[in-house]
């Protein structure tokens, strides 16, 4: 049942959509595919991930009013949940306001990995739409890239590629202080550094691991991704900076 819906939900039409594409591309290039292929799951999530990115700096900003709650009732976790809720409440910011955006993507990138795990070297025409018809020979090459194969060099730019796109998100963020000399470090604070620390340097090392380890093509679709999120994120903080300066000239 799970598997019938997921076939019919997520897969199917993710394959059929990258084979079309593969189909009308010159060449029936697969690394022409995979990327527009890309941006057109971008830009269906573009709301999406903006409201992500909103949500994120929101709480970044928030940051040093919570470490001061958190300073000021150390010994009262019972008054530092209520100004914290307190805080959040004011402020119009929901800490799991940018949950919702990721969980939505999960099933897609699932989905995406699992075209591209099953290989795309010749095509399945069992599960294509009668409206989809088979390119009949792919051209698995991308540039200089094998996509039916690994590569060193893809695995090496989606986990850089990861590095930089969370670095911008962070905003150069620094991670929280060590405590004073004799003082213990809150459980919040512990978190936030492990956190930190996963994501700055664990994750694009996990990124280029699992891209290497499955196919160029899983490669080429991370890196791109990481890509056009960096041209989000630098979007959206251009944009925000616009606005602020437009506000200080009123």
């Amino acid at each position: 049942m799970i598997s019938s819906l997921w076939n019919a939900v997520i897969y199917q039409p993710l394959y059929n959509i990258l084979v079309f594409l593969i189909g009308i591309l010159p060449g029936a290039s697969v690394g022409g595919a995979i990327i527009v292929l890309t941006i057109i799951v971008k830009l269906v999530l573009f709301p999406l991930t903006g409201k992500s990115i909103k949500a994120q700096r929101a709480m970044k900003e928030l940051e040093p009013e919570l470490r001061r709650i958190r300073e000021e009732h150390k010994d009262d976790r019972q008054k530092q949940s209520k100004k914290t809720m307190e805080l959040y409440q004011k402020t119009g910011v929901s800490p799991f306001s940018g949950c919702l955006p990721i969980i939505v993507q999960i099933p897609i990138i699932i989905g995406l990995y699992w075209v591209f795990w099953k290989g795309l070297a010749t095509v399945d025409e069992s599960i294509l739409y009668g409206f989809i018809q088979s390119p009949g020979t792919l051209d698995m090459h991308f540039l200089f890239f094998d996509l039916a194969g690994k590569s060193v060099v893809l695995a090496f730019l989606a986990g850089i590629s990861q590095y930089i796109q969370t670095r911008i998100s962070m905003g150069g963020q620094p991670p929280p202080p060590p405590p004073k000399e004799g003082g213990k470090p809150s459980l919040q604070d512990d978190f936030a550094r492990s956190m930190q620390m996963q994501m700055r340097y664990i994750l694009p090392v996990m990124i280029a691991f699992f891209a290497y380890t499955t196919s160029g093509a899983v490669a080429l679709y991370w890196t791109t991704s990481n890509i056009l999120s960096i041209a989000q994120e630098l979007l959206m903080q251009k944009k925000r900076k616009t606005d602020v300066s437009g506000a200080k000239n009123i």
